[in-house]
């Protein structure tokens, strides 16, 4: 099997994509990752393949992982490809039976003539096709000339957004997002440990916020809604992480300045994480894990794996995120005062709510995402033309 990822950068679609090619090399299946680029500056961060965590977990797999070298954003045509590219990727391509391309973004690659021809599975993870560009006309094309036989899609928003923007009914398939259930758990030692590294006192509220700074991520709303909380919550604290979540991004600094206003000092319990490569340790030590997300979330990887470690989730309704946090926590309006008083009962409930996350978890498991992919691929690697049916939770 070959991956063919856009690059290596933060972000949940990577790291649940890298997950899922890990538990596949576990089994039967043999892995390769081709990249189009080796390096990304994105989200007012530099980040190099080779510095990423997925791709350090990779290759200590021992999964293959190559690039075309391109750096991201492209000087000149962001579309063509060279002759050197070309030849390399047909290399890549030839010795794999199924291709599975991290999104449709790949496509204006894999869609290149002279390519060997294998089936290829899009996985999909996000539900707003129509903002994506070239992209969904390069996976409408990839449909029509036969090269695309299945898209995974990791939530039922997604299927439905998708189907709706024309890719016929026949080729998705839902998998919904899996999270490694040893590693997300709730941890006593690991929240201590995190709050005391960032002193902040063991009763303290701490709402945590794990997003890539991005327009869709809504930081402004959730700002806002801090500043509103903060001033309720006099012993409360906010973390921030992800790439751009630094006081490096201009834009966030900006971003804080507008939302806190007069009341700067406020800002003195915001924690600017940045990327962090231990979650399961921010996500212990929190009460709250938070989305404010505006458009394209399919099944926010935050609110599983926070919830998974005893963080209560407060959503907005964007993509399955009110079926993710239906009985397990709060959905607001994308409203900063909502956002707050929803925050607050939240972490009052943590407590009460904890049976009801402890209940969910074998619905939210890693092993039953692989084994829903395996059995998917084998499918289409044996060329089957009755639609599988994939492992659900009970």
């Amino acid at each position: 099997m070959l991956s063919v990822y856009e690059g290596f950068f933060s972000g949940g679609a990577r790291i649940v994509h890298s997950d899922v090619v890990l538990g596949l090399q576990e089994g039967d299946q043999q892995h390769r990752v081709l990249s189009l680029h080796g390096e990304v500056h994105r989200e007012a961060t530099r980040q190099r393949m080779e510095d990423d965590a997925c791709y350090r977990s990779l290759t200590a797999a021992g999964v293959g992982v190559t690039s075309l070298g391109r750096v991201f954003p492209v000087s000149g045509d962001p579309v063509g490809f060279t002759g050197p590219e070309l030849a390399d990727t047909a290399r890549a391509t030839a010795d794999a039976d199924v291709i599975l391309s991290l999104k449709e973004q790949p496509l204006r690659l894999l869609n290149q003539a002279g390519l060997p021809r294998r089936p290829v599975v899009v996985c999909l993870h996000r539900s707003d096709p129509e903002n994506q560009g070239a992209a969904l006309d390069e996976l409408k094309a990839a449909i029509a000339d036969g090269r695309v036989v299945a898209c995974v899609c990791c939530a039922e928003s997604t299927r439905a957004a998708y189907q709706a923007a024309g890719i016929p009914a026949e080729l998705l398939h839902v998998i919904p997002n899996g999270v490694d259930l040893l590693r997300f758990r709730p941890d006593a030692a690991r929240r201590l440990a995190l709050r005391a590294s960032l002193q902040i006192p063991a009763a303290a509220p701490v709402v945590v916020f794990a997003a890539r700074y991005d327009a869709m991520k809504n930081v402004p709303l959730f700002l806002r809604a801090a500043r509103v909380w903060l001033e309720r919550e006099p012993d409360g604290h906010v973390l921030m992480c992800g790439a751009g979540m630094t006081p490096a991004n201009p834009g966030l600094e900006a971003d804080i300045e507008t939302a806190f206003g007069p009341q700067q000092t406020l800002t003195d319990r915001v924690h600017l994480l940045g990327v962090r490569h231990d979650m399961e340790s921010v996500y212990a030590g929190a009460d709250v894990v938070a989305l404010t997300s505006a458009w394209g979330e399919a099944a926010p990887l935050c609110l599983v794996e926070g919830m998974m470690c005893g963080a209560v989730p407060v959503a907005t309704d964007v993509g399955d995120s009110a079926a993710i946090v239906a009985g397990h926590g709060f959905v607001t309006p994308p409203d900063p005062a909502a956002i707050a008083r929803a925050w607050t009962e939240a972490a009052a409930s943590r407590t009460a709510l904890t049976p009801s996350l402890t209940a969910s978890r074998e619905r939210f498991s890693r092993t039953r995402m692989i084994a829903s992919y395996a059995t998917l691929l084998d499918w289409v690697a044996a060329g089957a033309t009755a639609r599988p049916a994939l492992p659900g939770p009970r």
